[in-house]
């Protein structure tokens, strides 16, 4: 949705120019665990409740996130109350993590297999993808049984799709061209 990622990108810069000199991984738990809590379709009902008053939204939601939060990710959570901002928050988690990641270096790898993948084939797989992309990944793996066999990975806005599913679509195009 443009119009989120627009409302979110001025929050995400200010708090990545804030969390530069803290600790990034921290913060990104923190925000993780917020945006999580932001997705919950009656918390959401419960903020934009005329009668509740932004203290008490941040301290529901404080609380539902089961974590100690540093200053200027409370700080943020308050700024995204009161501005009546709270459905932009995933998205803002997910704009601070890009930018994170673009600072360290690092970028986020999703890998979708047919089949379950133990921790050698992953560490094997990972190797093998960062030299493919020239860069460090951080993987997550999510199991999709559709793609028969093989691989699909989402780098940023590069996919590389290695799976059975991909390669059936291609033989079927060049048999009906």
């Amino acid at each position: 949705m443009a119009e989120l990622a627009t409302i979110a990108r001025p929050y995400a810069e200010a708090l990545f120019q804030v969390a530069k000199s803290q600790d990034l991984a921290a913060w990104g738990r923190q925000l993780d665990a917020l945006a999580q809590v932001a997705q919950d379709a009656d918390l959401r009902q419960f903020a934009d409740h005329p009668k509740a008053q932004p203290a008490q939204v941040v301290a529901v939601m404080t609380a539902a996130a089961k974590q100690t939060l540093a200053a200027g990710v409370q700080n943020l959570l308050q700024a995204v109350v009161e501005n009546g901002r709270l459905a932009a928050l995933p998205e803002i988690v997910a704009q601070y993590h890009v930018l994170a990641n673009a600072a360290s270096g690092v970028s986020d790898a999703q890998i979708y297999s047919a089949f379950e993948i133990n921790g050698a084939q992953l560490a094997e797989l990972k190797a093998s993808l960062e030299k493919r992309f020239g860069r460090k990944l951080d993987t997550h793996v999510q199991l999709e049984p559709g793609l028969i066999g093989g691989v699909r990975v989402v780098v940023g806005d590069e996919v590389l799709d290695t799976s059975v599913k991909a390669r059936l679509e291609r033989m079927k195009v060049a048999l009906t061209a």
